[in-house]
């Protein structure tokens, strides 16, 4: 399908819906939009930043009546390059809708749930639940990184706060294009707000709805099965994995085929004392009977459970210690700043000829050589000891169970744990969170002589228990 109007009155029609500052037209502005934070890098006509929810109607009115490809983004913090182009390819124009300037929030019956609008993100929400005891769905990693609310619930995201299960919501409102190729609005968020797309936008903006209007229907505002799911230890399907039609529902898994308004979800309470445990062993079988035991017989699960090998280890502490470092000491708000700030620095490097690729990210990587060791010795002592590592946090009751748990068990068993001070803690929750961009920092550093980059996610049967993959020598050999 062509495009029904001329780019020139295209983008008119848009200044005429929002401030001209905005339409992001010229190749400096669309740069940081059009670029994903490990994949993607394609073109854009324009980048739109609608700053309510009416805007963002009628921008998505005007690409679909015109014919444009329209590609939703929040943050653009996503691993996989759902939020940018890829290529030159399309066959028609397309246009990045850009939501960080929505991010209202808004606290439901008394703060057990939360309405979020599609700019609003999980560190927001953070602290918004944390003064009245409460948390969101996840507060790690994604929060870390200033993710969107909404672009978790999409994706599906999460599942390593255990006791929480994958980001997923029944109660949404959204929009979509029907079989006749007209805009449709689709209020399934369980409040009362009018009957016209104008008046329910409005009215959710400006919080125009009394606690009347609001209903509980018997819709999941969360995953609340995940826990019972990861329990069944002897079923030969994954607990998750990407693209379970257990959890694909309206907004949940649409992974950018519709345009979401506002999504409502649980929260949580918050625990009253946490503790992290490292666990150390050089026999994949440990840690097998370990998740076993932990799953089948604790009555308090742990919090979260992730696992580190020696040489994700090793990477980690050198292309990810600059990350590490800027988590530490300036906090997490800080990281949407460093995103952008990395970003600009690309684009000015990128002017000159004699500036090698990615190089904020050698920047980086050279300046991180002179900052000290900043893992705790009792870490690094285990990584000298042991292949395999495992950081389980705990909270309230399952601290006591899983430290008679883990001093008994070693009693028996091959391997060592120890109990984290707070500090330590903190810093091997860290290290674990961010191994995620050590592959990225690799293939920056080293493109010239590796392939392309390419994740994996690998889901395995609850009951499989060869986990751990031996690789011939042939291909072991040719690994750094």
């Amino acid at each position: 399908m062509k495009s029904k109007l001329d780019k020139t009155k295209f983008i008119q029609d848009l200044k005429n819906i929002l401030e001209e500052k905005y339409v992001l037209t010229s190749e400096a502005s669309k740069y940081g939009h059009r670029k994903g934070y490990r994949y993607g890098m394609g073109e854009a006509f324009a980048v739109i930043k609608p700053g309510d929810l009416l805007e963002f109607w009628k921008v998505l009115e005007l690409c679909v009546e015109s014919g444009y490809i329209v590609i939703m983004q929040a943050a653009n913090t996503g691993l996989t390059g759902g939020s940018t182009p890829e290529g030159t390819d399309y066959d028609r124009p397309i246009v990045i809708i850009n939501t960080m300037r929505i991010n209202d929030i808004h606290l439901i019956d008394k703060g057990k749930q939360i309405i979020g609008l599609p700019g609003s993100t999980l560190f927001e929400l953070e602290n918004i639940l944390a003064p009245i005891g409460r948390e969101p769905h996840s507060v790690i990693g994604s929060t870390s990184i200033g993710a969107s609310i909404i672009g978790g619930i999409c994706n599906n995201s999460g599942g390593s706060l255990i006791q929480r299960g994958p980001a997923y919501t029944e109660l949404a409102l959204y929009a979509q294009v029907n079989e006749n190729d007209e805009l449709v609005l689709i209020n399934n968020l369980g409040i009362e707000l009018g009957d016209t797309p104008e008046d329910i936008l409005s009215n959710l903006q400006t919080k125009n709805y009394s606690s009347d209007q609001i209903q509980f229907p018997k819709k999941l505002a969360s995953d609340n099965a995940y826990e019972e799911r990861l329990r069944a230890i002897d079923e030969d399907t994954p607990a998750r994995f990407n693209a379970d039609g257990r959890r694909l529902h309206g907004v949940s898994g649409s992974a950018g085929k519709v345009a979401v308004f506002a999504v409502r979800l649980d929260t949580y309470p918050a625990a009253k004392k946490n503790k992290v445990f490292y666990i150390g062993t050089n026999k994949p079988d440990v840690l097998w009977k370990m998740r076993r035991d932990i799953l089948s017989k604790f009555k308090n699960i742990p919090t979260t459970g992730d696992y580190l090998h020696r040489a994700c280890y090793d990477a980690t502490k050198k292309y990810s210690k600059d990350n590490f470092i800027v988590i530490d000491q300036l906090g997490t708000s800080f990281i949407p700043t460093l995103f952008a700030l990395k970003r600009k620095v690309d684009l000015i490097a990128g002017r000159f000829k004699f500036m090698p690729d990615k190089f904020s990210d050698r920047l980086m990587q050279f300046l991180s050589k002179f900052w000290p060791n900043h893992l705790p010795p009792r870490m690094e002592n285990f990584r000298d000891l042991y292949e395999h590592h495992w950081i389980i946090e705990t909270s309230d009751e399952a601290i006591d169970e899983s430290r008679v748990y883990f001093k008994d068990f070693f009693n028996t068993h091959e391997g060592d744990f120890f109990e984290c001070t707070d500090r330590e803690g903190e810093k091997a929750v860290l290290h674990r969170f961010v191994a995620g961009s050590a592959i990225g920092r690799y293939h920056a550093i080293h493109q010239k002589k590796v392939g392309p980059m390419m994740s994996i996610d690998v889901a395995f049967p609850r009951n499989e228990k060869d986990w751990f993959e031996n690789l011939p020598p042939e291909i072991e050999d040719q690994l750094e």
